[in-house]
């Protein structure tokens, strides 16, 4: 049975300097707490895990600008989804250069937007989409987003992103002939990949869509890995260097002599174990005198920032104030009218028995996709906070 204490990601250090803020200043829960100096550990360890690739750090998994400040300071370049996500990288210092327009679904006005502040790099999977760059970002590098098996993954992507591989061969022959530059093929594995192998299938796709247009004088330079590096929560990963090991043999193998430069857009991987989330108890109660869990009320769930306990996929480490006692199982739910709002009734957590409304439970490795899926104000209920420790 997972406790408390299982699965702790969080460096010592980093743990102590989060605590230290929240014990002096004491914020109004729920918050989110940031140790920035463990977005930069992530980022420095994926960038000597892979020597040589192009590291555009995914915004939307932490958007916060303190984070997109230090990346572009630590020399990251920037996956983005949308105008606003451009400006925010731009107002804490990346460069237009570093910057790439991930997102294959946009309007026609925001690629104009984008290509006006300086933005030269996007990603497509559509005819459509390839024609509105060379309308509106004229001459601009442009990739093809295939579709891909994403097995081993926790959040599979489906089939709502990417085209067929002979279909992006054939549109990434149309961005020539619109006067596109033809960078390469992208795809995404999956967020949080568990399989450090899950590249591979894609990787050959890749491989086999630059050789046909290589044979027919288009050269495509690049790959682009996406995203799905995982992060930490309750569950053991494998290393950082099995990943790293298992992406450079692949692309070795499938691309042989025709070594492409490699793009990677690390999201949860960089943020998530930076992140240390404060709720409050708000109740706790039982349904029936014979049923042995009770019920833990928090005052965040999944309108509040935690939308990827949805299918209990993401199961974060806990730690509560009255931890060192006794415990029993619990269902976790969250503070909202909605009948959904439950975190977790399959995961087995067992929490402090004595635990009761006003203690505090933190969330741990809760620094990915937690700020930026907070709603505006479903039920009356405040936007997450976030702050940052250094």
């Amino acid at each position: 049975m997972k406790t408390s204490f299982a699965g702790q990601r969080l460096h010592h250090e980093a743990t102590a300097r989060i605590r230290r803020f929240l014990d002096h200043e004491q914020p109004g829960t729920p918050c989110l707490v940031i140790d920035l100096p463990t977005v930069r550990d992530r980022f420095t360890a994926i960038r000597d895990a892979l020597p040589g690739v192009g590291i555009f750090y995914a915004v939307k998994a932490n958007p916060t600008p303190e984070v997109v400040a230090l990346l572009a300071a630590e020399g990251s370049s920037f996956d983005v989804a949308s105008p606003n996500e451009i400006d925010l990288c731009l107002a804490q210092g990346a460069a237009p250069g570093t910057i790439s327009y991930s997102n294959p679904i946009k309007k026609a006005r925001d690629i104009a937007y984008a290509y006006g502040r300086g933005v030269r790099l996007f990603v497509s999977d559509s005819e459509h989409d390839v024609r509105a760059v060379a309308e509106h970002a004229p001459g601009s590098s442009v990739m093809l987003r295939i579709l891909v098996d994403t097995k081993g993954s926790t959040y599979p992507f489906g089939k709502k992103f990417g085209c067929a591989p002979e279909m992006a061969t054939d549109l990434l022959r149309l961005a020539r002939d619109l006067g596109l530059v033809p960078l390469g093929v992208a795809f995404h594995a999956g967020s949080q990949q568990l399989d450090p192998n899950g590249w591979d299938g894609a990787i050959a796709d890749a491989a086999e869509i630059t050789a046909k247009l290589r044979a027919e004088g288009v050269e495509l330079s690049t790959v682009n890995l996406g995203g799905g590096l995982p992060a930490g929560y309750l569950d053991p990963l494998p290393p950082l260097a099995d990943y790293a090991a298992a992406i450079t043999a692949s692309v070795s193998r499938h691309f042989g002599e025709f070594a492409p430069k490699v793009m990677v857009e690390p999201g949860r991987a960089i943020v998530a174990e930076s992140g240390v989330l404060r709720a409050e108890v708000v109740l706790v109660s039982k349904k029936s005198y014979s049923d042995e869990r009770r019920w833990v009320f928090l005052d965040i769930g999944r309108y509040g920032g935690l939308a990827e306990t949805e299918g209990e996929a993401i199961a974060y480490p806990l730690r509560t104030s009255r931890d060192g006692g006794a415990a029993g199982p619990v269902v976790i739910a969250g503070p909202t009218c909605d009948a959904d709002d439950v975190l977790y009734q399959d995961t087995c957590y067992d929490l402090p028995l004595d635990l009761r409304a006003g203690d505090h439970v933190d969330l741990l490795c809760a620094g990915a996709y937690t700020t930026s899926y907070s709603s505006v104000a479903f039920n009356g209920f405040e936007p997450l906070a976030t702050y940052c420790v250094r």
